[in-house]
């Protein structure tokens, strides 16, 4: 009944019910979505939200679902994506960019416009939004650094323009993860470069991650932060728990810090091996492993397992 209601509202917009969501993360793991729903501009992101509140559906939201374990009981009510908000425009020394496109895609148009201060993002696979949401970094390099402004979709449909004081941005956190609010787009202030120093640097950033992380098999990323005073792949590796697998589910033999689906895993499987990870190193050497990954959605259910 839902779906049909929510389409005759918005005829036009991409909707899916039922929909699995192992199709979409980077983990290739996670239960069906109620209904899975791609806006294509900002405006119909706040008229669906705005719908969706008065309607009482619950929402969650996703970027690329690239650093996301969703359980394998899925999210109930809607899931907005927006892969489709992919809008990049650049003006002088700014860019301003949707929430759904490529941080990737991002930092090398910085590099074509000649532009200097995204040359750590060229290895993040996560969308900017996402990257916005958890101040996404890598190699020295933070989101908080270079962002200018950010356009938000507050709960109730609203759309408002947010500093970088607003946001309250720490090591992987902003003050967006305590709210309700979706980021839609970002602008980012850069600097002039050396087109072949930018390169340069790129091209350093892109050896690094291609020969220390496994990407050859699907992952969610970087599955912990980093502990104040530890490295968290070194944890591991000295715990010796390299090559440990649970399920379809191992933590990598090429890089300790993040966990590959390399045997058809399940989200379950990821949980059961963030936890027992966790729960070793602290045995081992009383330090919290806090999980970098955004864990979302429901167990399986009863009813799912009969299913």
């Amino acid at each position: 009944m839902m779906k049909q209601t929510i389409m005759t509202a918005f005829p036009h917009s991409k909707i899916k019910a039922d929909e699995s969501l192992s199709h979409y993360t980077y983990t290739k793991t996670g239960g069906p979505a109620d209904w899975l729903i791609f806006p294509e501009s900002i405006t119909e992101v706040a008229a669906i939200i705005k719908w969706l509140k008065e309607a009482g559906v619950p929402v969650t939201f996703l970027g690329n679902a690239s650093n996301v374990i969703i359980k394998d009981g899925g999210i109930r009510g809607a899931v907005i994506m927006l892969t489709s908000l992919k809008n990049v425009e650049v003006i002088g020394n700014y860019i301003i960019v949707d929430a759904g496109a490529k941080l990737i895609d991002v930092s090398r148009i910085a590099y074509e416009q000649q532009l200097s201060g995204l040359e750590f993002a060229c290895g993040i696979p996560g969308s900017v939004g996402g990257a916005v949401y958890m101040n996404a970094g890598a190699y020295g390099g933070e989101i908080s650094v270079v962002i200018d402004e950010v356009t938000l979709v507050t709960a109730s449909g609203d759309i408002q323009k947010v500093t970088p004081d607003d946001l309250d941005f720490s090591y992987r956190h902003s003050a967006i993860q305590e709210s309700d609010s979706l980021v839609v787009q970002a602008t980012f202030k850069l600097q002039k470069g050396d087109p072949s120093v930018i390169q340069k640097r790129m091209a350093e950033l892109t050896h690094l991650r291609e020969s220390k992380q496994p990407l050859e098999y699907p992952s969610c990323g970087s599955v912990f932060k980093r502990p104040k005073g530890h490295f968290t792949g070194q944890l591991i590796q000295e715990a010796g728990l390299q090559g440990y697998q649970i399920g379809g589910v191992q933590v990598s033999q090429k890089h300790a810090g993040f966990m590959v689906n390399i045997a058809n895993g399940t989200a379950t499987d990821y949980m059961n091996l963030i936890h027992y990870v966790q729960k070793v190193i602290k045995e081992k050497f009383d330090v919290d492993l806090e999980p970098e990954v955004r864990i979302i959605g429901q167990e399986v259910t009863e009813k799912q397992q009969k299913n």
